[in-house]
């Protein structure tokens, strides 16, 4: 037996601290079960039609995920529960 196996340390899953919140509230949300899920549904559309409103002047980015800038605005505009 090698020496390096005796003086080996075990491995520890170390988290970056930066992570430590969104994984603390990710599981907060889980444990909702169903309500959850749907609150963090319409937390992810808030931030996607975040996205586009602010996307909707580079004509170039939208070409690139294929909508024109007035989908863009028109699913933009839509409340954040549809």
């Amino acid at each position: 037996m090698s020496t390096v196996a005796r003086n080996a340390s075990p491995l520890r899953l170390i988290r970056p601290a930066s992570l430590l919140p969104q994984l603390h509230q990710e599981n907060s949300v889980q444990r909702l079960g169903a309500p959850g899920r749907g609150l963090r549904a319409w937390s992810a559309r808030r931030r996607l039609r975040q996205a586009l409103r602010d996307l909707a002047d580079d004509k170039h980015l939208l070409a690139d995920i294929g909508l024109t800038r007035e989908e863009a605005l028109d699913e933009a505009a839509k409340p954040f529960w549809r």
